[in-house]
């Protein structure tokens, strides 16, 4: 059943095997998963069915370092969270993301991608998309080959889309809502996790809405599934008992905040790149109507030679960045924050995005042709990056208050050397590849050669001009207590009956988009919850 959380919800309500905190695709994956083995589950939203103003203001905060998003635009408070604006973008974790690479400060899981398998194995289904298909063997299927086919020093990977369009959303969630172990509470805030005196298991959480409402809720396990920032907020702000926040006796709740940031690597500089764009832009598979579209990334062996980031390019044939941000793009942005992401918006949104498919599968690579002869669009070599984790970038608390008397969560983003230098070699070798290729010859960006951490935010990059708006790494999974927040099964260090889902727990990003590996890790969590013994 779904319900209003006000002060006429019953006790009965407010108990269940599972409390999940936040109903994005991490927290509906894992209650469709735990009902399914079973469980009571309460799933609880801070939002409604939509948008409400009111409500997406609990997000704002403050951006205290690297150049970010504003942090309520950055994400949607409810139901079916930013999966409601989602591209729909799914491909899984590298085997080399799972690595301890010496190169790579802090890199390192704690478990092995093979721990993953099933959990892929039942997002795709999940998403409806293909359990593999990632990889260059999906150049066979296509009507064009590989680029770079015989190279050693370059990857392709292949990025399946969700076909369905707000699949998480209110209107495709009607089983979750009406399963008789299942209780949705709507417009219930979680503003502090109870726990017993020794700090090992939590008692129960505090729940509040805007309209003064405020309960307490209990369950024998419970799972915090409300984003990058959220996450780290909620446990910071609980400190009834543990001054320093929950899970955070040694100062790892909110560290290693990481994204995906964007940046232009190079562009072409004689005119040549059209067929090398027409190659690798994104295109349906034959007779099988899925949409995919190739990224490259440097293999396994060069990233150790060259100390890189597994970080992945793509390749755009567009006006130089000096004419400025192109006419459709600045449609795009203006819908996106000029409107509010209600329902209504949200429609002209998703048709504005069909119409962009349509012309995109059609007619834009004529037109980018005939852009090409007459000199006015250049290849240009987009990178978007993995970040290196780095304890200095964070979530803190925020001295000011929200409405429900929570500190507002505050980012920290910070970028090192590495990332920048990494970013300049991958440049050089793609450079290199064209040389020996007689591709063209490319131009590095000169941002590549700056000082320190210097990265560009520039407008005309894409859409998501700063990152891909993947906010993870915040509550990191570790070994030990000491290096991070949550074990190989995402339980909190030392606590019983806690646990975390989502892309908060990745100690490192790779390039892939996280959804696919939120999900698979959701299935994994609600395995180990229903484990016999746990």
């Amino acid at each position: 059943m779904h319900l209003p959380f006000n002060q006429s919800v019953g006790e009965q309500q407010l108990q269940a095997d599972l409390c999940i905190v936040g109903a994005g695709a991490a927290g509906q994956t894992l209650a469709r998963a735990a009902l399914e083995r079973g469980l009571r589950v309460l799933l609880l939203e801070s939002g409604g069915q939509d948008f409400h103003k009111a409500t997406q203001d609990l997000y704002a905060g403050p951006n205290l370092g690297h150049e970010y998003y504003e942090l309520e635009h950055a994400r949607l408070r409810f139901f079916g969270g930013t999966t409601n604006i989602w591209g729909g973008r799914c491909v899984p974790l590298a085997p080399i993301d799972f690595q301890r690479r010496s190169w790579v400060p802090h890199s390192g899981w704690p478990l092995t991608l093979a721990a993953l398998e099933d959990g892929y194995r039942r997002a795709a289904a999940d998403l409806q998309v293909p359990e593999d298909g990632y990889d260059d063997a999906l150049w066979q299927q296509l009507d064009t080959a590989n680029p770079f086919a015989d190279s050693a020093a370059l990857d392709s990977w292949f990025w399946q889309f969700d076909p369905v369009a707000e699949r998480f959303g209110w209107q495709r969630a009607q089983a979750l809502l009406q399963h008789e172990r299942s209780t949705v509470l709507l417009g219930a805030t979680v503003t502090e996790i109870n726990v017993n005196a020794d700090g090992s298991a939590v008692t129960g959480l505090a729940v509040a809405n805007l309209a003064g409402a405020r309960r307490q809720v209990t369950a024998s396990n419970y799972v915090l599934a409300c984003g990058g920032i959220e996450n780290a907020r909620l446990l910071l702000a609980s400190r009834s008992v543990q001054p320093a926040g929950v899970g955070n006796d040694h100062d790892q709740v909110g560290r290693y905040f990481m994204e995906h940031p964007h940046a232009r690597l190079a562009a072409g500089v004689d005119g040549t790149g059209f067929n090398l764009w027409h190659a690798s832009r994104k295109r349906t598979v034959p007779g099988s109507g899925r949409a995919v579209a190739p990224a490259f990334v440097p293999s396994e062996t060069a990233q150790e030679q060259h100390r890189l980031l597994n970080s992945a390019v793509t390749f755009k044939f567009k006006a130089p960045p000096g004419t400025g941000v192109p006419a459709p793009q600045q449609l795009y942005l203006k819908l996106k924050h000029d409107l509010s992401p209600g329902r209504a918006q949200r429609v002209l949104w998703h048709f504005y995005r069909s119409l962009r498919v349509h012309y995109q599968d059609r007619l834009r690579s004529g037109v980018l042709k005939r852009q090409a002869r007459r000199g006015k669009a250049v290849l240009h070599v987009m990178l978007r990056a993995e970040q290196a984790p780095n304890p200095d970038s964070r979530v803190r608390l925020s001295e000011d208050k929200d409405a429900l008397g929570m500190p507002r969560g505050a980012l920290d983003w910070r970028l090192t050397e590495l990332d920048r230098c990494a970013a300049q070699r991958q440049a050089a070798l793609i450079r290199d590849e064209f040389a020996a290729r007689g591709m063209g010859t490319l131009q590095l960006s000169e941002w590549l050669d700056g000082p320190g951490v210097a990265w560009p935010v520039d407008p005309t990059v894409s859409n998501h001009p700063i990152g891909g708006y993947h906010h993870m790494g915040t509550t990191r999974m570790s070994h030990a207590p000491h290096s991070g927040v949550v074990d190989s099964h995402c339980r909190v260090h030392g606590y019983a009956n806690l646990h975390v889902a989502g892309s908060s727990v990745f100690p490192t990003a790779g390039w892939a988009n996280p959804t696919l590996t939120i999900m698979a890790l959701a299935h994994r969590l609600a395995e180990e919850i229903t484990r016999p013994g746990s």
